[in-house]
């Protein structure tokens, strides 16, 4: 591993170095003065979002980002943060056993720290410059050329660099849903490994795929995608990756030991409700932010989003009680995150009573598979990764094809897709899904052998595992009882 680390460094600094080296492009010409007529239009197209009058034609009086849009873009991007650190680790913490509760902590700000390199090194490049519509190219490696000047394919009025800085916390908090199938049992530096490599493998290539401005599954603005798919906030590019990959990864590590023969409840029932709270307030960042705009899009999102996660919340509480006899903590918030996983797709293209639709199906659906899909085919999801982001992930996107409409969205009418728009979208979202499930469990599968021979193995031995990770792993406990 240490091998690893240093070849890694290595080649980072043998690449960074010819950046900073390079000449810089000679200046272009400058472009006239705006009219009176032109600055007004610019305000104009500020507050509604739309693109300057004075694009190619004339130098605008309100360079770069609006301020308005790019607050909110900051905000939210905090927001999604805020979802990884501390909202996730102590949602996924709170679930494990005592003993394990720094590793999950561990797992999840060593993915927010490995993952912003990668993200700097070539992922935003990958992810969102111009390629072949399968993968982007390396134009934006390093964030060259990635400044305070707005890139108009994904947003108007905020800064090119803070939209990559948005999208990176994308990045982290996916993988970091991943670990929470495979909790308790798999080596640190197998998760970390295992991280990499499927953020090449998986995440930059699906998340070009489907939000890439000549992503070959961009039904919004790609005229030339293969699939006409919309995915407003990453039920697909997060979820469904996620999620899929989640069970897969859980497959072949196997089960915990004792897994069936002893209990393993959740060691802090705080935790989790804490963590479900961050979550549910970092979500409007992650949903509403992703209208890239403080708009009526946004505030859309933002309204469906909540009306989600209550719905969700509602629904699998409801059916704990009648089948149970009393609805639980957990109930609760595995309910609320269902809501918030499904809508994520369908955010900022639904209705408000369509959003409470789908919580509502979403607190149902993910209750069957948390609670008798596993036991009927025996996985150990630990902490239901599966059924709640994939379930929930791949629900929403083919409901996102149902229910989208032109009255909340006005994009759909002018994108790729504006004939498909409430007739058969459902079918190039059934399209997009298969081909991202498929590919996720696929890659997985792959990168978790190769993953196996380079780090001997994935999971712990069983003295660790019964000692705990955070004293094997990481030699500290995450409670000192005197």
């Amino acid at each position: 591993m240490r091998r690893i680390v240093w070849i890694f460094l290595f080649t980072l600094v043998v690449l960074a170095a010819p950046m900073s080296l390079s000449a810089a492009d000679p200046p272009a010409a400058p472009l006239p003065q705006p009219t009176v007529e032109q600055r007004l239009s610019d305000l104009e197209a500020y507050v509604n979002n739309a693109p300057r009058a004075t694009d190619g034609v004339a130098q605008s009086k309100v360079p770069g980002g609006g301020p308005g849009h790019t607050a909110w873009m900051m905000t939210s991007a905090a927001l999604v943060l805020f979802m990884t650190l501390p909202g996730l680790a102590l949602f996924y913490g709170g679930l494990v056993r005592r003993k394990n509760v720094l590793s999950i902590l561990a797992q999840c700000l060593g993915l927010a720290g490995m993952v912003t390199i990668l993200w700097w090194i070539c992922g935003y490049s990958l992810a969102f410059s111009p390629g072949s519509g399968l993968l982007g190219g390396l134009s934006f490696a390093f964030l060259r050329g990635v400044g305070v000047a707005p890139n108009g394919a994904y947003g108007q009025w905020v800064p090119q660099n803070l939209f990559a800085v948005y999208q990176l916390m994308f990045a982290i908090i996916t993988p970091a849903l991943t670990v929470g199938a495979i909790a308790e049992r798999m080596k640190f530096k197998a998760v970390m490994l295992f991280s990499v490599v499927w953020m090449f493998l998986v995440y930059f290539p699906v998340a070009h795929l489907i939000w890439g401005a000549d992503g070959w599954m961009n039904g919004l603005f790609n005229p030339g995608a293969g699939i006409r798919a919309i995915d407003f906030a990453g039920g697909m590019v997060v979820h469904m990756t996620s999620g899929w990959s989640a069970l897969a990864l859980c497959l072949v590590v196997g089960k915990r030991r004792g897994h069936g023969r002893e209990p393993m409840p959740p060691h802090s029932m705080v935790f989790c409700m804490t963590g479900t709270g961050m979550l549910w307030a970092g979500w409007y960042g992650f949903n509403a932010g992703s209208a890239v705009a403080a708009d009526g899009v946004a505030v859309n999102a933002f309204v469906t989003t909540t009306l989600s996660a209550a719905a969700g919340c509602f629904s699998w509480s409801t059916i704990e009680y009648f089948r149970r006899g009393r609805p639980s903590v957990l109930g609760f918030c595995s309910g609320a995150v269902a809501g918030l996983a499904t809508i994520t797709p369908a955010s900022g293209f639904v209705s408000a009573g369509s959003a409470v639709l789908i919580g509502l199906l979403a607190g149902g659906a993910t209750y069957l598979a948390c609670n008798h899909l596993k036991a009927r085919f025996g996985y150990d999801d630990s902490l239901d990764t599966f059924g709640v982001h994939a379930v929930g992930g791949t629900l929403g996107t083919l409901l996102t094809g149902v229910f989208a409409t032109v009255a909340v969205n006005a994009n759909l009418a002018k994108g790729p897709i504006a004939a498909l728009v409430g007739r058969t979208l459902w079918f190039e979202q059934l399209k997009a899904a298969g081909l991202v499930l498929a590919w996720s469990v696929l890659a997985t599968l792959a990168i978790a052998w190769i993953v196996r021979l380079v780090c001997g193995g994935l999971r712990v031995n069983q003295e660790d595992e019964t000692v705990g990770l955070d004293l094997a792993e990481h030699g500290e406990e995450g409670y000192i009882v005197e």
